[in-house]
C-alpha cells in the first residue's frame, strides 16, 4: 500500500486517515453512537484533524478509556440482568414445586378415596366361601382340587348351590320371603347365576394312521376356528342350543386358552332344589362332553353395608389331556360412586384433579411450541408427557364408566329372574383403578426432579447418569446368559416341574432363585445329572459373578461421584439456596429466646487451657509422620531432581493413588486451616 504516491501524496493520506480517528473520538466523548458516518463529512470540514501522530494520543487514551468504561458497564447491566433472570427462574421453579405438591395431594387423595380395605375382605370371604368348601362327605374334594367331571358335578350340587342359596335369614325368615338370596346373610345375590359351557368339533385334530382303528374321534384345544357351535342333545332348551356372544363382551383367558364369550349357557332357578334337579339332569344326560373345554359360572352380589359389588366367576377347563383345571376371579369394585359425603369429597377431588390436567396441558404445549425439538430431549418432559397421556386415559375411562354404570345398572337391578352381567362394569372399573394406580407411580417418580437439590438426590442421579453406558453393556451380556439358562430349564425340567413348565415361568423361577426363593429338590427328581449341574453354574456365573460385577459398576461409579463432591465439584442448585435461606431466616424470625451467654469465668478457664496446650494430639502427630512417609514415597517413585523431565506418565492406580493422596492433603490443609482459625479466635477471646 502506497507504492506508486507521491510525499506529498502519502502525508495527505495519513492525515485524512487521522482525521477519522479524530472524528470517532470526538463522537464518542459527545456520547453519540451510530451518527458518525451520517456527519462525518460535515464535521471534517469545521474541525480539520490534526495531521501529526503526536497530537492524537492524549484523545486515544480518552478513547480506551470509554471503551473499557462501555464494555464495563454492560458487564454490569448483563450482571444484573442474569441475576433477575435467575431470582425469576427460582421463583418459578418454587412455585412450580408447590402446585405439583398439591396437585400430588390431590391425587393421592382420589386414588385412596377409591379403595378401602373392605374389598379385601369381601373377596377373602367369598373366597373361602366357593372355593374351600368341601363336598359333604369328602373332606378333600373342594373347587380347587377338582380333578375329574364326577368330581365337578359333585361341586356343583353341593358347594356352590349351598353358598348361593342360603335357606333362612336371622329372623328365621325363608328363601321364599326374602326376595333374593342372602349370601352370609349380608351379602344380596343379583339376578340369577348362569352356567356357561364351551365345545370344540370332532375331528379338528389329525390322529396317526395306525391308532385310527382304535381312536375315531379326535378334539383339539380350544380354538375360535376349532369350536362347536351346532346344537347338540335335546336342542330345543336353552342349555343345549349356543348363543353368541353379545357386543359388550369380553374374552376370558384362562390357563390353557382364549375363550369367547358365546356358548351354550343356561341359568339356574330361584329354587335350591330346582337347581339341584336341573343338575342332576344335565348330569344324567351327559351336557358335559368329550369335546368340552371350558364351563363358566358367573354371578354377582351387592354388599349394601360396604357398598361394593363382588363380580364372581368360577372356570372349570377341561383340556385336550384329559381332566380339570381350575380357576377363579373375584373382583369388588364400587359401582355407586357418589353415596355418602365422603363420596361426593372425591368427587370434588377429581374435578380439581381434571383442572389441573388442563392446566399442565397448556403449559407443556406452551414449552413444546418455545423449545420445539430440544423439548423432547429431556426426559423429564418425556415423563411429563406420560402423566399427561395417563391422565388423560383415566379421565376418559372415569367419564365412560360412570356413564355406563348408570345407564345399564338400573336396567341389570330390574332382572330378578335373569342373569345380571356385571362383568362388564366390573372390567372398566378394574381398567381405570390400574391406569391410576400407574399415574399416581410415575407422579411419586417426578418429585425425584424437586428433590434434585439435595446432595444425596444429586449423587444417585449423577451416579446413574455416569454408569448408564455401562449397566447398558452389563444388562446385554446379563440377560444373553439370564435366557440361555432359562431355555435350559425349560426344555429340561418342563415336563415335571410346575415351575419350568413354561419359558415364562422359568424366567420369573430364575429370579427367585437369584433372591433366594428355590426348590432345589424337584430340580434334582426332574434329572439327577443336568438338575445339579444347572443349578450350580447358574449360582456361580448369574449370583457370583455377574450380580457382582452390576455391584461393582455402580460402586465404582459412586465412588467417582463421592471423590468429585469432596472436592467441590458439587454442582450447585439456585433453588436449594434459596429454600435455605427462607428456612435460616424463618428460623431467625421464631428464635425468641437467645443463646445464653457463658459467664467470664468459663471463658478464662478454656482461654487458659488453650495456652497450656502449645502443641497437638498424639494421634495428630502419628497421621503427619504418616502423611509424610506417603508424600516421600511418592516424591521418590514420581519425581527426580537429577532428571530435566522430572514427570513421568502414570498408570491408572497410579493415577488414582495420587487423586486420593492431593484429596488427603486437602483434608489435612482443611484441618489446619480450621485449627489454627479456632486458636486465633481463643486468643482474641482472651485478649478482650
Amino acid at each position: 500500500m502506497g507504492i506508486g504516491l507521491s510525499h506529498r501524496e502519502r502525508t495527505q493520506a495519513r492525515g485524512l486517515a487521522l482525521g477519522w480517528v479524530w472524528l470517532e473520538a470526538e463522537e464518542l466523548l459527545r456520547g453519540g453512537e451510530g451518527r458518525v458516518r451520517a456527519r462525518q463529512f460535515k464535521r471534517h470540514q469545521k474541525h480539520p484533524p490534526p495531521s501529526r501522530p503526536h497530537e492524537l494520543k492524549p484523545v486515544m487514551a480518552k478513547v480506551r478509556s470509554l471503551r473499557s468504561k462501555k464494555r464495563h458497564m454492560k458487564d454490569i447491566v448483563a450482571l444484573k440482568t442474569e441475576k433477575i433472570s435467575k431470582k425469576a427462574e427460582i421463583k418459578t421453579n418454587l412455585q412450580e414445586l408447590i402446585i405439583y405438591f398439591i396437585f400430588l395431594t390431590d391425587l393421592c387423595i382420589l386414588t385412596f378415596g377409591m379403595v378401602s380395605t373392605n374389598i379385601y375382605y369381601l373377596n377373602k370371604i367369598m373366597s373361602t366361601l366357593f372355593l374351600e368348601t368341601s363336598v359333604p362327605g369328602e373332606d378333600r374334594t373342594n373347587f380347587k382340587s377338582i380333578s375329574t367331571t364326577e368330581e365337578f358335578w359333585k361341586f356343583m350340587e353341593g358347594p356352590l348351590l349351598d353358598g348361593l342359596f342360603f335357606d333362612y335369614g336371622y329372623n328365621t325368615e325363608t328363601l321364599d320371603q326374602m326376595k333374593s338370596s342372602r349370601i352370609y346373610h349380608e351379602n344380596i345375590l343379583l339376578g340369577v347365576p348362569q352356567i356357561r359351557q364351551l365345545k370344540v368339533r370332532n375331528n379338528t385334530c389329525i390322529v396317526y394312521s395306525k391308532f385310527k382303528s382304535l381312536m375315531d374321534e379326535c378334539f383339539d384345544r380350544y380354538t375360535i376356528g376349532n369350536e362347536d357351535q351346532s346344537d347338540f342333545g335335546r336342542g330345543e332348551v336353552p342349555e343345549w342350543t349356543y348363543s353368541r356372544a353379545t357386543s359388550k363382551s369380553f374374552q376370558h383367558r384362562g390357563l390353557v386358552g382364549v375363550y369367547n364369550d358365546g356358548g351354550y349357557r343356561f341359568t339356574l332357578p330361584l329354587s335350591k332344589t330346582d337347581a339341584k334337579s336341573k343338575f342332576s339332569f344335565l348330569q344324567a344326560n351327559n351336557w358335559i362332553t368329550r369335546g368340552t373345554r371350558a364351563v363358566f359360572i358367573d354371578f354377582s352380589v351387592y354388599n349394601a353395608n360396604v357398598n361394593l359389588f363382588c363380580i364372581i366367576r368360577l372356570v372349570a377347563e377341561f383340556p385336550a389331556t384329559g381332566g380339570v383345571l381350575t380357576s377363579w376371579t373375584f373382583n369388588s369394585v364400587k359401582l355407586l360412586r357418589y353415596v355418602s359425603y365422603f363420596d361426593y369429597f372425591i368427587a370434588s377431588c377429581e374435578i380439581i384433579f381434571c383442572i389441573f390436567i388442563i392446566t399442565f396441558i397448556i403449559q407443556e404445549i406452551k414449552k413444546i411450541k418455545e423449545h420445539k425439538y430440544a423439548y423432547f430431549k429431556s426426559i423429564w418432559n418425556l415423563l411429563e408427557l406420560l402423566l399427561l397421556v395417563l391422565s388423560f386415559l383415566a379421565i376418559s375411562v372415569n367419564i365412560l364408566r360412570t356413564s355406563k354404570a348408570t345407564l345399564l345398572l338400573g336396567h341389570l337391578l330390574g332382572k330378578n329372574k335373569e342373569y345380571a352381567d356385571f362383568y362388564f362394569l366390573a372390567f372398566w372399573q378394574i381398567l381405570y383403578n390400574d391406569i391410576i394406580a400407574i399415574n399416581i407411580f410415575f407422579a411419586w417418580i417426578k418429585i425425584f426432579k424437586f428433590i434434585s437439590f439435595n446432595e444425596t438426590m444429586s449423587q444417585l442421579s449423577t451416579t446413574l447418569s455416569r454408569c448408564i453406558k455401562d449397566i447398558i453393556a452389563f444388562a446385554i451380556m446379563f440377560f444373553i446368559i439370564f435366557f440361555a439358562y432359562a431355555q435350559l430349564g425349560y426344555l429340561v425340567f418342563g415336563s415335571q416341574v410346575d415351575d419350568f413348565s413354561t419359558f415364562q415361568n422359568s424366567v420369573f423361577t430364575q429370579f427367585r432363585i437369584v433372591l433366594g426363593d428355590f426348590n432345589f429338590a424337584n430340580i434334582e427328581k426332574a434329572n439327577w445329572v443336568l438338575g445339579p449341574a444347572y443349578f450350580i453354574t447358574f449360582i456361580f456365573f448369574v449370583f457370583f459373578v455377574l450380580l457382582n460385577m452390576f455391584l461393582a459398576i455402580i460402586n465404582d461409579a459412586y465412588s467417582e461421584v463421592k471423590a468429585d463432591y469432596s472436592i467441590g465439584r458439587m454442582p450447585r442448585s439456585a433453588l436449594a439456596d434459596q429454600i435455605k435461606a427462607g428456612y435460616t431466616k424463618t428460623v431467625e424470625k421464631l428464635k425468641l429466646k437467645k443463646t445464653p451467654k457463658k459467664p467470664k469465668s468459663e471463658v478464662k478457664k478454656k482461654a487458659e487451657a488453650v495456652q497450656t496446650r502449645r502443641g497437638f494430639d498424639q494421634d495428630e502427630i502419628e497421621s503427619a509422620k504418616e502423611m509424610k512417609k506417603w508424600k516421600e514415597r511418592l516424591e521418590q517413585k514420581y519425581y527426580y531432581s537429577d532428571i530435566a523431565d522430572a514427570y513421568q506418565t502414570v498408570t491408572q492406580q497410579e493415577f488414582r493413588e495420587l487423586f486420593l493422596f492431593s484429596l488427603e492433603l486437602e483434608k489435612e490443609l482443611h484441618y489446619v486451616s480450621t485449627k489454627l482459625n479456632r486458636v486465633m479466635k481463643r486468643i482474641t477471646a482472651t485478649q478482650t
